[in-house]
C-alpha cells in the first residue's frame, strides 16, 4: 500500500495484533503449551501440510465471489475519508481456466494511499493463507501449543519466512490447525517483507482470516480484516503523518466446478451445433483444462 505521494518515506508500521489479545477476545481460551498427545509437533506439521495440499487443489475446482474494501480513517472524526471496493465473481471459461469477472467497481475515493500489485498479490495469495507440503520448506514452523477457539480444538504454530528471496512475500504469523482434520482454521499475521525505501514505499497491515467448512470436508477462507496506522515521514521537518487503514475482504458463495466436454471438429468448438454426420462421433470430446 505506497503512499499517494511518492516523496514520504514510511517509519512505522503498526505492530502485529498480538496473541494474547486474541486469546482475550471471545471465544479463545488459553494456549496450553504442553507437548501434542498421540503425535510428535513434526508428526502434525507433515500431516496438515498434506492435507492443505489437498485442500489448494480442491479450492482450485471452486468458484466464489470476493469482495474487497479497503478503507482510510480520519481519526480525528472516526470517519471513512477514502475507500477502494470490487466486487469479482471468480469463475472458469469454457476451457476450464480461472478467470476474474468483475461486477461491482465503483469509483476509487483513495487520496492518501494507493493500491499497488503488491496489495492485490496479498488478497489472492497471504490472506487467504494456505500452507502446503511444497510451501513448508521455506518457512519455520513451531509448535506454540493447544488452544480452544470457540468450539474447535485446535494446534497453534508461529510461522516465517526462512530466507527472504529478491522480488518474493511472505506470511509471517501464527496459523491455528483444527486438531481433528488438521487444516487451517485462522490465521493472524502480515505480509513481509515491507517495502520501506523511500519514494517506493509499499506495505501492509497486519490482518486475520476465518476459515469456514465448505461440502463438510475442506476449511475455506471467508473473511479478513486488516488495520492498522501507517506512519509517513513529514515532508521538510514536518511532523509524520498517520494514516489508518482498515481493510475487510470476503470470500463467498463457493460452488464446485464441474467440467464439460468440449466437441472439436476440425479445430472447431461445435458443442452448441449439431455434428456435421447426425449420428456419429463429431472429433473428439475433449475436457477443459484446469489452471
Amino acid at each position: 500500500m505506497p503512499a499517494a505521494a511518492t516523496t514520504r518515506s514510511i517509519l512505522l508500521l503498526a505492530s502485529l495484533a498480538a496473541p494474547a489479545v486474541l486469546c482475550a477476545q471471545q471465544g479463545f481460551g488459553p494456549l496450553d503449551p504442553a507437548p501434542p498427545t498421540g503425535r510428535t509437533a513434526d508428526e502434525i506439521v507433515q500431516k496438515f501440510g498434506e492435507q492443505e495440499t489437498a485442500f489448494q487443489r480442491a479450492r482450485d475446482s471452486y468458484t466464489f465471489r470476493q469482495s474487497v474494501k479497503v478503507d482510510t480513517i480520519d481519526d480525528d472524526t472516526g470517519k471513512v475519508d477514502g475507500e477502494y471496493q470490487q466486487v469479482s465473481n471468480l469463475v472458469f471459461d469454457k476451457d476450464g481456466k480461472r478467470m476474474e469477472n468483475v461486477i461491482f467497481a465503483p469509483q476509487n475515493t483513495l487520496q492518501r494511499v494507493m493500491m499497488s500489485p503488491t496489495d492485490f498479490d496479498e488478497i489472492e495469495h497471504r490472506l487467504p493463507f494456505i500452507l502446503t507440503t511444497a510451501d513448508q520448506p521455506l518457512y519455520d514452523i513451531k509448535y506454540l501449543g493447544r488452544q480452544k477457539v470457540d468450539d474447535l480444538d485446535t494446534y497453534v504454530f508461529n510461522v516465517g519466512p526462512k530466507q527472504i528471496a529478491k522480488g518474493k512475500h511472505y506470511f509471517q504469523g501464527k496459523v491455528w490447525v483444527d486438531q481433528q482434520d488438521l487444516e487451517i482454521v485462522m490465521v493472524n499475521g502480515t505480509t513481509v517483507p515491507q517495502d520501506l525505501r523511500p519514494g517506493h514505499e509499499d506495505l501492509q497491515p497486519p490482518f486475520t482470516t476465518y476459515y469456514e467448512q465448505v461440502d463438510g470436508k475442506y476449511w475455506f477462507p471467508t473473511y479478513t480484516k486488516a488495520e492498522g496506522i501507517l506512519r509517513f515521514a513529514g515532508q521538510n521537518g514536518a511532523l509524520p503523518d498517520e494514516v489508518h487503514m482498515r481493510s475487510i475482504v470476503k470470500f463467498t458463495d463457493y460452488k464446485q466446478f464441474h467440467a464439460t466436454s468440449r466437441i472439436l471438429y476440425d479445430g472447431e468448438d461445435i458443442t452448441d451445433k449439431k455434428a456435421p454426420d447426425a449420428g456419429q462421433p463429431a472429433g473428439q470430446a475433449t475436457p477443459p483444462k484446469k489452471k
